[in-house]
């Protein structure tokens, strides 16, 4: 039985695509199975992996309007062991069209549930919101992954984060754990840098990845080639870090099991 992780946080530009993108890319090249999911309007998980979002025929719009099953939507990427959902333009008017039905915070969970039977882990990459399109993934996810950004104003994005989850799990999805905190761009030379780990540490202790997310050109320059990182350069210091989040993502669920 797979297990469902929503990759959020309302702030933008904290590397949550990049994460998500690379850390399913690596759990593909660990043998294991895994779904990406792109619920971001944007779209950049599914332009990440390649795959020209004009060219979809069903995407997480028609799942979540429910126009297209889930397996309609899947598509096979070029990379190993991953599969996508990918988004498209359409997705923006979704929040719209969800307002008016029924059980509107269930209805991803629904369209999706019964994948947990085909894939390892499924992985959703959320907009940087918390909007309906967000309490969707919070309500059909098992766990959620958080990554955040070494700088001051990340520590307060996360406990407006934090006030979403403690209502999803009272409301919608008493299960909800959270899977684990990401500190990106990370820069040891920075007493900044510090100060935030210490504070994200103090919260969340064991839950924050021992693993941290440099800068690194490659992480920036690998989406615009539709590549994951490992794909694009295997030597550059962002794959070293996504392949050693990978294997700590992997031995935690291990040990958990």
């Amino acid at each position: 039985m797979g297990k469902i992780i929503a990759v959020a946080n309302q702030k933008g530009g904290v590397g949550k695509t990049t994460t998500t993108v690379n850390l399913a890319a690596g759990i593909g090249l660990s043998k294991k199975k895994a779904l990406l999911i792109d619920i971001d309007p944007q779209g950049n998980a599914t332009s990440g992996v390649g795959i020209n979002k004009r060219n979809v025929e069903a995407s997480s719009y028609e799942l979540i309007t429910g126009e297209a099953k889930a397996q309609e939507a899947i598509v096979k990427t070029k990379f190993k062991n991953l599969d996508m959902i990918p988004s498209n333009i359409q997705l923006a008017g979704a929040e719209i069209e969800l307002v008016d039905m029924e059980e509107r915070v269930y209805v991803l969970k629904k369209a999706i549930v019964a994948l947990k039977e085909q894939y390892d882990y499924i992985l959703i990459d959320c907009p940087p919101s918390l909007g309906l399109i967000t309490l969707n993934a919070l309500t059909a996810c098992d766990t959620l992954f958080i990554p955040i950004q070494c700088e001051y104003y990340a520590l307060e994005g996360l406990s407006q984060l934090m006030a979403t989850v403690r209502q999803v799990k009272k409301r919608y999805n008493p299960t909800i754990e959270i899977e684990g905190v990401l500190l990106t761009m990370y820069d040891g030379r920075l007493n900044l840098t510090a100060q935030v780990l210490e504070e994200v540490k103090k919260y969340y202790g064991n839950r924050v990845y021992k693993t941290t997310i440099p800068r690194n050109v490659r992480l920036s320059e690998a989406p615009s080639y539709g590549q994951p990182v490992y794909y694009y350069d295997k030597s550059s210091t962002g794959t070293k870090a996504y392949l050693e989040l990978t294997k700590e993502f992997l031995k935690r669920n291990k040990e958990a099991k």
